[in-house]
């Protein structure tokens, strides 16, 4: 190799955009054969996203590094989509985005190195950085020293090797070198696929979209259960911040949305359980109906959000009591895990815009829920349970393909006022709710139709009037309006008394 200086004009060099992927570290501490699998997962995965936004994406590589190689024609919005693609696929722990040459002599990588980084050192500290491999006739500290020489006296800036303020960064590999032009943080975990399928129990809210992407990112391909508790517009959110998080994180593998109606399993809860075990008992029903849909699916663990004493029913006691109902191992990846901690990483991933926008409730709320539940209370209560009711819900499950979610139409306008004259307000509260809290504005028209049997009575009343449904904070008032709309009353609104 001629290590001559020359002074030529720095021209830019033929060269190709291409990703060298760094694995996870824990990938590469695997026995061989283990390793072995997990790259080859992760190579298949790399290409089943890719080839999305590139049909001609080439991926290479079998041990320490994956390179791929984009279509050289491709537009720098379709290259910033590679990007972004490569930042949410599991078990990609960094990536660097390089031109690649073939290896020339000092002067020539000089020139290439200008190329690159001239315009960001002027002014500015730098070092150069390279990673050698193979046989050459020179040392990785003999290329550093030429082209930082080089680089400081072409354009200006100063060499630090210490916290620099630009890394020049370049890998030679046998007869090519590459020059690295960024390097992007990757999601980091196990290759999607390479371990075993789950069902992640979903609300939307910020636990169980992190739960969802913990297993995600742990390599576990997951399916989505939502258990809906009365309302469209709270499906149609679970819906986008699931297929969010699959697109995201997990497009490399096909998963389902599963929907189960749970409306009339709140309502023979409320009316037929006591007061303090309904949040437990609830739990259980889930528990039993994702049990069925994971058999059907041949499936042996399910996940949930649940944190130890995040709420009443997440207590080590009632935990316990709860996951006495099902034989499915359940996995908890949040148990331990503090409330900021869970928000801070939802909105790391993207997926707090969806948790602060759910429109989503709780169905049954109990005045004092019990924090130490005993199974035998638990059983006998549930011995009151229409079991018929779970059944149908069950068989009233919709099971899609997370890729074949519809677009849904637009959810009904809904009339929030506080003028109800001439109307009826409808307080849909709990009727323990109504009895510590009663309604309050004696110059209304009020009848009491607990949320739970609205459904069923609404039907009942006059059609000619007009009905305001009330709840105190104005969620599940607006929810089941929302509902009777879709059903095709347009007689109903929300009332929102003025302060």
């Amino acid at each position: 190799m001629v290590k001559g200086y020359t002074c030529a004009p720095f021209l830019q060099p033929s060269s190709s955009m291409k990703f060298i992927i760094k694995l996870f570290p824990e990938i590469t501490i695997k026995s061989r054969p283990v390793r072995k699998l997990q790259i080859r997962q992760l190579k298949q995965n790399i290409k089943n996203v890719l080839q999305r936004i590139d049909q001609n994406v080439k991926v290479s590589g079998s041990w320490d590094s994956l390179h791929v190689n984009s279509s050289p024609d491709l537009s720098a919005q379709e290259n910033d989509q590679l990007v972004s693609a490569l930042g949410g696929i599991p078990g990609i722990s960094s990536f660097l985005e390089v031109r690649q040459y073939p290896l020339g002599d000092f002067d020539d990588v000089l020139a290439k190195a200008k190329h690159a980084y001239g315009d960001l050192i002027k002014d500015k500290s730098f070092c150069v950085r390279v990673k050698r491999t193979g046989n050459h006739d020179f040392r990785s500290i003999d290329l550093e020293k030429y082209v930082g020489g080089g680089l400081r006296k072409h354009c200006g800036g100063r060499v630090q090797l210490k916290n620099p303020d630009i890394e020049v960064r370049m890998e030679v590999k046998d007869d090519l070198l590459y020059v690295v032009e960024s390097k992007h943080p990757g999601l980091g975990g196990y290759p999607l696929g390479s371990q075993e399928t789950t069902i992640t129990l979903v609300s939307g809210g910020f636990d169980s979209t992190v739960a969802a992407y913990s297993m995600l990112k742990r390599g576990v391909r997951t399916h989505f259960l939502f258990f809906n508790l009365g309302g469209r517009a709270h499906e149609i959110g679970v819906k986008q911040v699931s297929k969010y998080l699959w697109s995201r994180f997990g497009s490399s593998h096909k998963v389902k949305f599963i929907s189960v109606p749970f409306e009339g399993v709140v309502e023979e809860i409320l009316g037929k359980v006591d007061n303090s075990h309904m949040g437990v008992i609830l739990k259980r029903m889930m528990f039993r109906a994702a049990e069925k849909v994971a058999d059907r699916m041949e499936l042996d663990t399910l996940v949930t959000g649940e944190a130890i004493a995040q709420v009443s029913s997440q207590t080590m006691t009632n935990l316990k009591v709860i996951d006495d109902v099902t034989n499915k191992l359940v996995l908890r990846p949040l148990i331990v895990t503090d409330k900021l901690d869970i928000i801070d990483t939802a909105r790391k991933i993207g997926t707090a815009s969806f948790a602060e926008a759910m429109p989503e409730y709780c169905g049954v709320i109990s005045r004092k829920p019990t924090t130490r539940a005993k199974i035998e209370k638990v059983l006998a209560e549930e011995e009151n349970f229409d079991m018929s009711v779970l059944n149908s819900a069950l068989e009233r499950t919709q099971v899609r393909c997370i890729t074949e979610l519809d677009e849904e139409a637009e959810l009904p306008v809904i009339q929030e006022t506080s003028n109800s004259e001439g109307k009826i307000v409808i307080d849909v509260r709990h009727p323990d709710e109504i009895e510590v809290k009663p309604f309050g504005h004696t110059e209304t028209e009020v009848i009491e139709i607990p949320f739970f049997s609205l459904k069923a009575k609404f039907p009942e009343l006059d059609s000619s009037k007009e009905y305001l449904l009330y709840c105190e904070k104005g969620v599940m008032s607006k929810l089941h309006s929302m509902y009777l709309k879709d059903e095709g009353f347009n007689n109903v609104g929300v009332y929102k008394p003025s302060a």
